[in-house]
């Protein structure tokens, strides 16, 4: 049978086509055939979001981030937090999506060129007789890679989808009677009265035996744990070193010369006095015509008598900074002036007078009165200049060529760094004492976490071989290696034995600091007027969120959350390793009235909490009302 089918392989090849085509033109080819299907993380609406969308959608928003901010650290874009917020990001959309369809919302063309027109980048795009530039637009949004078209569309959209949750968020406001209850609940003062019991007055109390040191010690190890640590060694390539390499001939210096020396002597300057007649670009169409034809007017007056321009400047020109001076402007180099009134003046020569100029301050008629020239400087005083100015360009151009060679060089001779900085004319530098994580007075590389990931990665601790050259900064890479290598481990007691008892003490004294407020607290709750030796309440004071009186901030907490329908009402709190302390409110008091400029501060900010809890509010009931589902654990 098998020789059959060899012998008539290609009858066998073309009865297959014809068996199997026609069954993908009639029930279609399911992109499974030929991929692994994806599996869904969340759905919206009965639409599949897959693990794939949501990869691609986090790699996209991860690149933005990264052309925004290229130091931003990878390991932070990468994090289970940051890759569960572009899911629910996606989440969001699609509901939006969802209810916008659902609702009928599109935006009309009026709203599409009312938000047009609010773009500050387009606006500036108006001619004088209110028309668009189309050329100009479709420029200014093609350089976001987008057709005009596109633009509108995916403006259209966003306007669509704003629909959505505008209602609720732009509706919400705040009465002044919930203003009042909403602040007064907030910055509710209280007048108190405060007992410490503080550790640092029972330190002299404890008795730290060697056998509770000991069991101290047992009892807390991680308190007494060493950081992983390791010696280092390392080379840094940055523009610098390339730029102690880099040597330039007398003959390119002078050549450099030659090429910048206008650039090198400075602007010239020019003097001009010009005579303005007002046409902003608000003014109407007639008007700026009005204004072009009494300039060219004046214009016809000055070519009849040129010597005549400073008084007619003074009678004429409606620039009244300069009008009573004959229009003097004083000496202005290029960039100083508006593109066109610049262009003309510095093509006139010294005497000359222009034609009329439009700016977008309206007409100008320049005479040009002098021009300065600066001196040209020599060779000879400017060398030093001219061969750091050339070596940093030669520096930055062989840069990327130099960066290669660093990285083969630590990559091929792995197990040192002399090498490469022997080649590249580097120096190896060390550092001990070296952790996971960069340490305060850390500097340069040892301060960069990518280069300390990598130094330590499991296989340069093991192997004790090369990272690989790693981006630092702009223009900066460094490799490094470990030369030695000590593991995280508890420190011996003998070691740690200060530590050991002061944190004992430290403890210890709390306890003590606690035991006795908690029994002054019993004392004081059954018999107000008792007071035992050596306690006693503070002076009474008032107190609130913003008025914390120094008082610790768990102290100002417990006073507010006290109850007050029986007062006075008592307190205990517990202060940690600071001790203790008894908390008496004797009284409410009325908060002060305030001033109207804060009462309006304060509407504006509570308003915009409402609207920001009844837009959540919204948005919850719209997940629900499309049924979404979110497949992936929140991290």
């Amino acid at each position: 049978m098998f020789e059959a089918i060899r012998k008539h392989s290609r009858f066998v090849m073309i009865l297959l086509f014809l068996l199997i085509i026609p069954s993908f033109i009639f029930v279609g080819i399911d992109q499974n055939y030929f991929s692994e299907s994806s599996p869904t993380v969340a759905r919206v609406d009965g639409h599949d979001i897959k693990q794939s969308d949501w990869d691609n959608a986090h790699r996209m928003e991860s690149d933005q981030v990264r052309a925004a901010n290229p130091e931003v650290d990878a390991k932070l874009l990468d994090s289970p937090q940051a890759r569960y917020a572009t899911l629910e990001r996606m989440v969001r959309d699609r509901v939006l999506v969802a209810a916008a369809q659902k609702m009928h919302l599109v935006a009309s063309d009026a709203q599409l060129v009312r938000s047009l027109q609010q773009i500050p980048a387009i606006a500036a795009l108006k001619r004088a007789d209110g028309t668009l530039d189309a050329e100009a637009y479709r420029a200014l949004v093609g350089a976001q890679g987008m057709t005009p078209e596109g633009f509108e569309a995916n403006l259209r959209n966003n306007l669509s989808l704003s629909q959505v949750m505008g209602p609720a968020i732009n509706s919400s406001f705040v009465t002044d009677s919930q203003l009042k209850l909403a602040m007064d609940a907030l910055y509710q003062r209280r007048e108190v009265q405060v007992a410490q019991f503080l550790a640092r007055d029972f330190a002299a109390k404890v008795e730290a035996t060697p056998e509770a040191l000991q069991a101290y010690y047992k009892a807390h190890p991680d308190k007494f744990q060493q950081a992983e640590q390791a010696s280092v060694e390392y080379v840094v390539l940055d523009t610098a070193a390339v730029l102690s390499t880099m040597e330039v001939n007398e003959d390119d210096l002078r050549t450099y010369y030659q090429e910048n020396l206008s650039r090198l002597a400075g602007q010239e300057e020019r003097r001009a006095s010009h005579i303005l007649i007002n046409a902003g670009k608000d003014v109407s169409a007639d008007d700026r015509m009005k204004a072009r034809e009494q300039a060219q007017a004046l214009l016809a007056q000055l070519r009849k008598d040129p010597q005549s321009f400073a008084a007619l400047a003074k009678q004429s020109s409606q620039d009244s900074g300069t009008a009573q001076s004959g229009g003097d402007l004083g000496f202005f180099a290029r960039g100083a002036m508006v593109k066109p009134f610049e262009d003309a003046a510095f093509a006139l020569k010294k005497g000359e007078i222009s034609e009329v100029v439009e700016s977008d301050f309206g007409f100008h008629i320049i005479q040009l009165t002098d021009i300065k020239t600066p001196p040209q400087p020599s060779f000879a005083e400017i060398r030093p200049r001219l061969e750091k100015e050339l070596k940093e360009q030669h520096a930055q151009r062989r840069f990327a060529e130099v960066a290669e060679q660093f990285a083969n060089g630590v990559y091929e001779q792995a197990d040192n760094l002399q090498g490469v900085a022997d080649k590249l004319k580097l120096t190896v530098q060390k550092a001990d004492r070296v952790t996971r994580v960069p340490s305060p007075e850390a500097q340069g590389a040892l301060a960069n976490p990518r280069f300390l990931e990598a130094l330590f990665a499991p296989e340069s601790i093991e192997s004790k071989r090369n990272t690989d050259a790693i981006e630092i900064g702009s223009g900066v890479m460094a490799a490094g290696r470990i030369t030695a290598y000590s593991p995280a481990h508890t420190l011996a007691f003998e070691e740690v034995a200060d530590k050991v008892r002061a944190l004992y003490v430290a403890q210890r004294a709390a306890e003590l600091a606690r035991e006795q407020g908690q029994a002054q607290l019993k004392a004081w709750k059954e018999q107000p007027a008792g007071a035992s030796p050596g306690a006693a309440l503070g002076s009474a004071v008032v107190i609130g969120r913003d008025e914390t009186q120094s008082l610790p901030r768990e102290v100002i907490d417990a006073a507010l959350h006290a109850p007050v329908n029986a007062l006075p009402a008592w307190s205990g709190v517990d202060l940690g390793n600071l001790g203790y302390a008894i908390v008496k409110v004797n009284a409410v008091v009325e908060r002060p009235a305030q001033d109207a400029q804060i009462v309006a501060a304060q509407k504006q900010q509570l308003a915009q909490w409402w609207s920001g809890a009844e837009g959540a509010a919204y948005y919850e009931m719209l997940k629900s009302r499309f049924k979404v589902q979110i497949k992936v654990d929140r991290p």
